[in-house]
């Protein structure tokens, strides 16, 4: 691939050119925007399910055109089925980071991170819970989730930036993004379901899984099989049981073939291994990232005029909450469990690193989208969380300016207070 395309796909440019393409044509008109993201997709081949929820720009309210189940619009179909390859990324993430190698798979290693995960969930949702606490409207208490995501993309190119590639606070950034977001999709699946939970349709999910052993078994080794079989039967269960379906194809994943040990998220050295979950991922990859554009176009079309209370909520959640979180439970993982800071990382690194975990963006943006569904609240509401969720990326400029004031530059770990140099 030329370098100017390899750049743009690996810098999650689509994302932010169909996020920015939203919000203009959003903000300049929302008719036309709320038409193209409603498309029922359905009526294109003769079948017309219901009307879609649609936005009423003359009332600023969601409105329907009749009961029943919605139509696949263009926005459910990139958010419910698009999205579920992005998410299967995030589980084979999460998975490969336990087998023997992985950030998660010694326990002594991964505690303080761990910790530190655990703060950077407790400390945005207890922020946000405490401030929504004094706001008239109740409703946004149910958006507490929304300020715990972790960007992993954003983060890891905003910390290569800051730290300079190599130093041990990226690696932790990493682990620490990869258990976010492990705990991310049990969020998504226990606290934002799509509608009543139907138990009975995970008996197919545990059929899908069956099949999947039963194919790895026979050494099927392409992942076309596994995706298309197995995957769809799981995505179905997920969509009929009540679970986001976006988490459907999670769990597949460690059914697929796959390598015994993991070199690292991002390692290039995997881009060698041709097991089936890696081919899985070596193919998607570049889909996936023209997924993301098309997310960020029929979910970031949010009016500048949304800002509202529920902005800063999210705002304070992810710019206050999790450099907050991260730090403390850090700290307490030292002093308290008398676990070990990695070597070459002081306070300075640990609090720079949670300003940058701060960006949310692409899950906050998605959590927002789980948390508020347009059928049951207003656009008004919606718009004003989403708003902070896209904000987020102002934590970046933050952790810039934090590590200028406190002195750290790329490949470089010197104490500023000692002058002694740490071990990079």
């Amino acid at each position: 691939m030329p370098r100017p395309l390899r750049l743009v796909f690996e810098n999650s440019i689509f994302l932010i050119a169909g996020a920015l393409t939203a919000l203009i044509w959003a903000n300049t008109d929302r008719e036309s925007y709320d038409q193209f993201i409603g498309i029922d997709l359905a009526a294109l081949w003769g079948d017309h399910a219901e009307p879609a929820v649609t936005h009423d720009a003359a009332s600023g309210e969601d409105a329907h055109a009749g009961g029943g189940h919605h139509a696949m619009t263009l926005q459910v179909f990139v958010n419910d089925v698009l999205m579920a390859l992005f998410f299967a990324i995030a589980g084979m993430e999460v998975w490969e980071s336990l087998l023997p190698g992985g950030a998660l798979s010694n326990p002594r290693k991964a505690a303080t991170p761990l910790l530190a995960t655990l703060g950077g969930i407790v400390g945005p949702a207890g922020l946000y819970l405490l401030a929504a606490g004094f706001s008239s409207d109740g409703d946004l208490t149910r958006g507490w989730a929304i300020p715990c995501a972790t960007d992993i993309a954003f983060s890891y190119l905003f910390a290569r930036w800051i730290f300079g590639s190599g130093h041990p606070a990226i690696a932790f950034l990493l682990l620490l993004a990869i258990a976010d977001d492990a705990a991310g999709l049990i969020i998504l699946a226990v606290f934002y379901p799509q509608g009543e939970i139907q138990p009975q349709w995970f008996l197919l999910t545990l059929l899908a899984v069956g099949i999947c052993f039963m194919f790895r078994q026979r050494r099927v080794q392409s992942f076309w099989w596994y995706l298309l079989i197995p995957g769809v039967m799981s995505w179905w269960s997920f969509h009929s049981a009540g679970i986001h379906a976006a988490l459907g194809l999670v769990p597949i994943i460690p059914c697929m073939p796959h390598a015994h040990t993991d070199l690292g998220i991002f390692a290039r050295s995997e881009l060698h291994r041709n097991d089936t979950l890696n081919e899985f991922a070596q193919w998607w990859k570049n889909p996936i990232e023209i997924i993301l554009g098309l997310f960020g176009l029929v979910n970031a079309g949010v009016a500048f005029s949304g800002v509202g209370t529920g902005t800063w909520l999210v705002l304070f959640g992810l710019l206050v909450g999790k450099p907050l979180g991260i730090t403390v439970f850090t700290w307490l993982a030292e002093k308290a469990f008398k676990l070990e800071v990695p070597a070459g990382m002081s306070y300075r690194h640990i609090l720079t690193l949670g300003m940058i975990a701060g960006i949310g963006f692409t899950v906050a943006l998605f959590v927002s989208e789980a948390a508020f569904p347009a059928a049951q609240y207003s656009a008004e509401l919606r718009d004003a969380v989403k708003m902070g969720a896209l904000a987020s990326f102002g934590a970046a400029g933050l952790a810039f300016a934090i590590a200028r004031l406190l002195g750290i530059r790329p490949g470089s770990s010197a104490d500023p207070a000692t002058g002694e140099a740490e071990i990079p």
